[in-house]
């Protein structure tokens, strides 16, 4: 059984003082994807993850603080691949991809679109990543693309549907760029298995959302649809608090 979470952890290093290192131990994940790392290798320690049996591989953003995806991993990767070849993607250090004996896995950290002045680029780098995936699994059968979206899918994903519903995230043609996706060939883990309403990702910092529960399920660990019948759990771990995310994993036996 491989156990995969996926984790926007808003600063690697503000997470480190919030007790991941510790967290990271106790749920000991043998793939872990990162996003929104916001910082470059030589500003955090590397070394605490060797020490709790990782290999640890990051692509950070030109721009210092921002963006920036990473992958821990138990399990040795045959070939990694930084980035995806394409300049104004890598610049922003938002793809990390690792191949293993029979999969590959993706960290993903697909752009917001929240100011006006980037929804437009958010929308392309949509486009380029559709093509660029239909490219990559002519190679590769069994992907798993796990990270922050930035998009809800359905209305059963977010709390307010109806007042959010010209807001990017949930506006409709990014739900229907996602559903798109998914019916290329892609499963939703997490709906594969769970059904049940009131299941978010990520809550603002505004209002006690939180709390309240009033969230957005934009994060996702989607997997090549012959995985399926290995897929044998699927969560998400909201009780974790180092973050304005919280973790999702998957079970896989292979």
């Amino acid at each position: 059984m491989i156990k995969i979470l996926s984790y926007n952890i808003n600063g690697i290093r503000a997470a480190i003082r919030k007790g991941f290192i510790e967290w990271l131990e106790d749920c000991n994940p043998d793939i872990i994807c990162l996003q929104e790392t916001k910082a470059n290798i030589d500003q955090f320690d590397q070394s605490v993850f060797k020490k709790l049996g990782y290999n640890d591989y990051w692509f950070s953003a030109e721009k210092k603080g921002y963006s920036g995806v990473g992958i821990l991993t138990k399990l040795k990767p045959n070939k990694i691949h930084y980035g995806v070849g394409i300049d104004y993607m890598d610049r922003e250090g938002r793809n990390l991809m690792l191949d293993f004996d029979n999969f590959s896995v993706m960290s993903l950290y697909l752009p917001s679109g929240t100011n006006i002045d980037r929804l437009g680029f958010k929308f392309k780098y949509m486009d380029d990543f559709f093509s660029l995936v239909n490219e990559i699994r002519k190679s590769k059968k069994n992907l798993i693309i796990a990270g922050d979206y930035n998009i809800c899918h359905e209305a059963i994903d977010i709390h307010d549907p109806i007042r959010n519903a010209k807001v990017s995230g949930f506006l409709p043609e990014e739900r229907q760029w996602l559903d798109r996706f998914l019916k290329s060939g892609f499963t939703d883990t997490f709906r594969y298995l769970n059904k049940d309403p009131h299941q978010y990702s990520w809550w603002s910092y505004r209002a006690n959302s939180r709390a309240n529960n009033k969230g957005w399920r934009i994060d996702y660990l989607l997997s090549s649809e012959n995985l399926n019948k290995h897929i044998k759990k699927s969560y998400i771990m909201n009780d974790v608090h180092h973050s304005d995310h919280c973790p999702i994993g998957v079970n896989i036996e292979l």
